[in-house]
């Protein structure tokens, strides 16, 4: 099984309610080296076990279902509502997931012509399904061997470009589609407001992740598995920490540290939007240098503020 590769895009400015049809997207190709079309050899999906963390969903074998309820699983951990699922939205990331499978690619774009298109853009393909957000929408994508659902939103959120859109606070509502070919299973989820003008979590707020007292969380990540790749002098690196805000906001950062309990602060790589241009304004992120010990607990510590309106937090995460 190879470490997902993935790409990541945002809009470059804090959107407000008034936009309509404004998406944000993010890609990950799991399992193929770097988008999973051009290699055609066989791929036995990985075993996936039950998850043991406290109130983890139970699986259905539905990949589908699994990706949405472990969507909402951490999004609720995070503090976040969760989000309802639309039939909608299910139809457009339905078929984009088909598309895919047809066209043996992953791409957050389609081509007129090709078998299964049902739109060349995201906003196009939510259109063609009924759907009519007024606000912001949003999609990931992933592919891999793996047919589990729960497999492809634990990479995705992992995944810390990928992250800043699954929990984004002013989603509401949610679809999944998934589509399984010769080699991959193509897992789409797509999000949107809802026609809501809430702000999310309101100013001087912050979604974190790993969420406060998380247990089980992965001890690495793999860089050069996500494009842009967020630490390009390093591959293996610890498991991404991050901040967020509503997507209109503005976070700053002070200081951001993590340190074993008891220990010292780690080094890590700051990844704001005046050090990294896929990093949101409503959004800040560490990224340990070194990976993180197994069965561990770890203390954060952020200091900053959301729209000039100050906003420190600390908490713990165990990793498994």
């Amino acid at each position: 099984m190879k470490h997902p590769t993935a790409s990541t895009a945002f809009l470059p400015a804090p959107l407000t309610a008034a936009i309509a049809a404004a998406a944000l997207a993010a890609m990950l190709a799991a399992c193929g080296g770097g988008g999973g079309g051009s290699n055609n050899s066989a791929a036995t999906p990985a075993t996936v076990t039950q998850p043991t963390e406290p109130g983890a969903p139970t699986l259905s074998g539905d990949t589908a279902l699994d990706g949405y309820n472990w969507i909402n699983y951490r999004r609720q951990q995070a503090g976040l509502p969760a989000l309802a699922r639309n039939a909608l939205i299910d139809a457009s990331a339905l078929g984009h997931s088909n598309y895919q499978r047809l066209n043996n690619t992953v791409s957050h774009t389609q081509t007129a012509g090709q078998p299964g298109f049902t739109g060349a853009t995201l906003s196009d393909r939510l259109r063609s399904a009924g759907y009519r957000s007024g606000g912001l929408v949003g999609e990931v994508i992933s592919a891999a061997s793996d047919k589990s659902g729960f497999y492809h939103a634990e990479e995705l959120i992992g995944a810390i470009y990928h992250r800043y859109l699954i929990l984004e606070p002013i989603f509401r509502e949610t679809g999944t589609g998934a589509a399984t070919g010769s080699v991959y299973t193509y897992f789409t989820a797509e999000f949107g407001t809802g026609g809501s003008t809430s702000a999310g979590v309101g100013r001087g707020n912050l979604v974190v992740y790993p969420s406060a007292n998380q247990t089980r969380v992965p001890v690495n990540f793999f860089s050069d598995t996500e494009s842009p790749d967020p630490v390009p002098e390093q591959n293996e690196v610890g498991y991404p920490i991050s901040v967020q805000g509503d997507n209109s906001a503005t976070v700053n950062v002070l200081t951001f540290t993590v340190r074993p309990r008891g220990g010292a602060d780690l080094p890590v790589r700051l990844m704001t939007r005046l050090s990294d241009r896929e990093t949101p304004l409503a959004a800040a992120a560490i990224i340990p240098l070194s990976v993180l010990k197994a069965a561990t607990v770890y203390d954060v510590s952020f200091t900053g503020t959301v729209d000039g309106v100050t906003a420190n937090r600390s908490w713990s995460f165990t990793t498994k």
